[in-house]
């Protein structure tokens, strides 16, 4: 492994006020109190992350319904039978609440024997007997509907766990079903995700579809603030040459709960030996002394005397690795710390695993799905005694030149670094940002800083308990409508990740020298805006295109602040929310125009110079540079737009002799649809 495998990580450091889990007189923790205020809506999409209690949340909903709502069954569907056992009895009354929730045990489906095809008779019978509630697979559901008819559930409420598994694609079964149980709107839909967005980009819901849904967001930020226990989330990724097994050490720490995922088969970073590779880090953390009888653990000594309890879930021999498993769910051990020490998996232990006791998710290779990356970091972030920090690694083979696979290995760090920047931004607190006007005011509840709220100045205000930000903006452009207002609100974060994975965004952003920030944030920006919300109108696209790149560069500008100390010296693991409080403070004239000269991708290459050989940057960056493409027509077009309204503001068109690097870019896209008017005139 190169010396320079470690990369400052982005530390979050959260106020342990216990709010996210206390209750209230109905036995709600706050995210849940929060959806049962919506439950009389028709369409309800909570987003919030793992162990923030969305299971309980929907029992809560769907009991209301089932009650006092007049419907008459409720159906909850979850995309892998592990999950269904989140939706097992619960004696909510014991807690507060006016009754309990109840499955009938052949009403769980993912329980019972047999293919997704023979159980959607089940939900046939189901929905003509009497018992009200039921829970299955995806794969059942979407079979039944098959079967028989969108109308068939009418009156019914489906719940869909995990709702990132339906895309608005035609292809995407379930998501085209969803799509007609809406079009014909007889069902109430209660929709759950920890991340709504999805690794290929694809939209999870066709915009009016999504209109027509309530909202419940509850942050990373709340759910981590509110926590007993858990004080600090560290992420980073760190690169390796050679076999990743031989130097694991270097990155896992024996003494910690860890869940450590191999990469798959398929990948550049697997030896294709997945069980040896398993064999080889076992070996790395010591002497192996068989195996626990009871559970099917390896057990393994360490050169410091301590034995460690390892689960192997990479094994292919059934009956192994259902014994490995079953002991990993024994509820009698749930509360034992002690009961296991490191996980290995390949696929397994992701969505829907619980244990709470993990405090660092160790994965190799880049993951090609966002939301599997959120899902994964999410087995870290449970809350429980003596757990006071929990981080999530990414370890990523360096490109080496030398090998035929080099350009796949130079988009896998992209994107690892892209999922990066995501995950930064879904862990930083909320902003709510606000154009400043002569007649701006403080907001009450936040915290404006040494001085207070101060006249004529772009003001900063932070609400700890709530974890989010008033700022005020010079020259922001409000959203007009609902659908604006919201995505402003609530769907920042799925713009951002559709920014950070399209690739030729990040390649500029972190290698074209030549580059003109504007480029990033006004053109690509508003390019993804546009393809992505085509049904607003130019001025609630530009307003919701000032918000996302503000949210991202506030974040990264933070993160930069944040690895600094008073003398400027690099300094890692400080909170990325004083960062945040720091830089917003120190630029108290901030506007539009600032922000969109911030190069989103800067920091993100800062910390990759640092972690990668100088040889092996060289390397990216020669092979980025070789397939640099000129100016699109549709970039130009854009360009033209905005050296109109710059013609508006300033009484003249840009100049293409400009020292302003952004004047003259918008000038040569006036002369590129000059040349192309010109040339299809001579044609």
């Amino acid at each position: 492994m190169s010396s320079k495998e470690t990369a400052p990580s982005v530390s979050v450091t959260y106020a342990q006020n216990g709010n996210s889990t206390k209750s209230n007189e109905l036995g709600m923790r706050p995210m849940q109190e929060r959806a049962y205020e919506k439950r009389g809506e028709q369409y309800l999409l909570i987003k919030s992350p793992p162990a923030s209690g969305k299971s309980r949340a929907l029992m809560f909903v769907a009991l209301d319904k089932l009650h006092n709502q007049g419907l008459r069954k409720a159906i909850i569907t979850v995309p892998e039978k592990s999950i269904g056992s989140s939706f097992a009895d619960e004696p909510l009354s014991k807690f507060g609440f006016w009754t309990d929730w109840h499955v009938e045990p052949k009403w769980n489906l993912c329980n019972a024997p047999g293919s997704d095809g023979s159980k959607a008779d089940s939900v046939g019978s189901f929905l003509k007997g009497e018992d009200q509630v039921l829970v299955c697979p995806h794969a059942t559901f979407r079979n039944a509907v098959e079967k028989f008819g969108i109308e068939a559930f009418d009156d019914c409420l489906v719940a869909v766990d995990e709702f990132h598994h339906v895309s608005a694609n035609p292809e995407n079964k379930l998501g085209a079903q969803l799509a007609e149980l809406i079009a014909r709107d007889k069902v109430h839909v209660v929709a759950m995700t920890g991340s709504y967005f999805r690794g290929d980009a694809e939209p999870v819901l066709m915009p009016h579809d999504e209109a027509k849904f309530d909202t419940v967001t509850y942050t990373y930020y709340e759910q981590l603030n509110g926590y007993k226990y858990l004080k600090q989330l560290d992420i980073g990724y760190f690169f390796y040459s050679g076999a990743y097994a031989d130097d694991i050490l270097k990155v896992l720490d024996p003494n910690e709960k860890t869940i450590i995922h191999i990469p798959s088969v398929n990948s550049r970073e697997s030896t294709k030996d997945k069980h040896r590779e398993v064999e080889h880090i076992i070996d790395e953390l010591g002497d192996w002394q068989g195996t626990d009888p009871a559970t099917g653990f390896q057990l393994v000594k360490t050169s410091d005397g301590r034995v460690l309890r390892i689960a192997d879930l990479v094994d292919d021999e059934a009956a192994k690795r259902d014994k490995v498993s079953a002991a990993l769910k024994d509820p009698a051990e749930k509360n034992n710390r002690d009961h296991v020490d490191i996980i290995i998996a390949l696929g397994m232990a992701k969505e829907g695993f619980d244990w709470v006791w993990c405090e660092h998710a160790l994965t190799v290779g880049y993951r090609a799905s966002l939301t599997e990356i959120v899902q994964i970091i999410g087995r870290a972030t449970r809350d429980a005694p003596g757990k006071s920090r929990a981080r999530f690694t990414n370890l990523i083979a360096e490109p080496d030149a030398s090998e035929d696979a080099v350009t796949e290995a130079v988009n896998d760090t992209l994107k690892a670094i892209a999922a990066s920047l995501l995950m930064e931004q879904v862990l930083a607190p909320r902003f709510n940002f606000t154009p400043k006007r002569p007649d701006s005011g403080p907001v009450e509840g936040f915290d404006y800083g040494e001085g207070g709220y101060k006249e004529g100045e772009c003001n900063v205000g932070f609400n700890e308990e709530s974890g989010q930000f008033q700022i005020e903006i010079k020259g922001l452009t409000e959203p007009k409508s609902k659908e604006a207002e919201r995505i402003c609100q609530e769907d920042l974060n799925e713009v951002i990740a559709a920014f950070v994975q399209d690739k030729p965004t990040v390649e500029r952003g972190m290698f074209d020298e030549e580059l003109v920030p504007e480029e990033l944030t006004q053109v690509r920006m508003g390019k993804i805006i546009k393809d992505k919300y085509p049904e607003l109108d130019d001025e609630d696209q530009e307003a919701v295109r000032q918000h996302a790149i503000a949210a991202l560069n506030l974040t990264q500008k933070a993160k930069e602040a944040a690895l600094k100390d008073d003398d400027g010296e690099d300094k890692a693991n400080t909170a990325l929310i004083d960062g945040v409080r720091k830089f917003a403070m120190d630029v108290r004239e901030l506007d539009i125009d600032l922000i969109d000269r911030i190069n989103p991708f800067s920091e993100a290459y800062a910390i990759l110079a640092k972690t990668m050989s100088e040889e092996s940057l060289k390397q990216v960056a020669a092979i980025i540079s070789a397939k640099k493409v000129q100016l699109t027509p549709e970039e130009a077009r854009d360009l033209a737009k905005r050296a109109l309204k710059f013609k508006q503001e300033r009484g003249r068109l840009p100049s293409i002799t400009s020292p302003d690097a952004w004047e003259k870019r918008m000038a040569e896209g006036v002369a590129y649809l000059a040349r192309m008017k010109s040339e299809a005139a001579d044609g």
